[in-house]
């Protein structure tokens, strides 16, 4: 894939992170990530060019308000547990973006959103897992902005709209997280039908092509199939 010579509008995504560290764990001939490790590689050449840089929204970064990290080489934050001592001595050094978090900084003051400032977190799993798999060179700039306490979904929807300009600058944003995330349910069978129906909902809504009939489905989410099991 070359670099594209124009600005191209870019998707907006959201992906599956998967569980923990799960790249460099050691799963034999029964790697339950299989298929999400396939559409991640599969991911850039689906794009048509080579993005100047990500942005990134991680379910595993909440702050009183929206915050954007302004570290120019952001370290690694092994958010996660549990997990082989390998696994928290991975590395994945792609840049960050100062002169992107500016640009933010812009769009939300045009927007009356306030933004605070991070110098010093590093990239979570929520980031450094899908991209170590999707740009394994670490070669892209990455940018990591929060989501705000309260999870008020118009408050993010604002956001969302302020931030889109950025894709005709050939900046790729990326949702990261599961659509399905409550730790006690996972071994309940139960959990499968549960996850399935809300997943189906979600892709409904989130890829409808009336954006206001979007907005409202996704600001009442908690209405949708199991939503208060997936997401408790």
């Amino acid at each position: 894939m070359q670099h594209s010579q124009m600005n191209k509008n870019l998707p907006t995504l959201f992906v599956s992170h998967g569980g923990g560290p799960w790249p460099w764990m050691n799963w034999g001939s029964t790697n339950p990530y299989q298929g999400l490790a396939t559409y991640l590689k599969s991911l850039p050449d689906s794009l048509g060019a080579v993005p100047r840089a990500i942005l990134v929204i991680s379910g595993h970064w909440e702050e009183k308000q929206f915050t954007v990290m302004t570290h120019a080489k952001p370290p690694m934050l092994y958010d996660y547990s549990g997990f082989p001592e390998n696994t928290y001595h991975v590395r994945y050094d792609a840049p960050g973006s100062p002169s992107l978090a500016q640009k933010v900084r812009t769009l939300l003051q045009g927007a009356g959103i306030a933004l605070g400032e991070d110098e010093q977190r590093g990239y979570d799993h929520g980031v450094f897992v899908p991209f170590s798999v999707s740009f394994p060179k670490a070669d892209i700039p990455i940018l990591q902005i929060s989501m705000k306490m309260g999870y008020d979904v118009g408050e993010h929807l604002a956001l969302g709209r302020a931030l889109a300009p950025l894709r005709k600058d050939g900046i790729l944003i990326v949702g990261s997280g599961l659509s399905f995330h409550n730790l006690r349910e996972f071994n309940n069978p139960r959990s499968i039908p549960a996850s399935k129906s809300f997943d189906a909902w979600l892709t409904e809504a989130v890829c409808h092509s009336d954006a206001n009939l979007r907005n409202q489905k996704l600001l009442a989410w908690s209405n949708a199939p199991s939503a208060r099991l997936v997401h408790p």
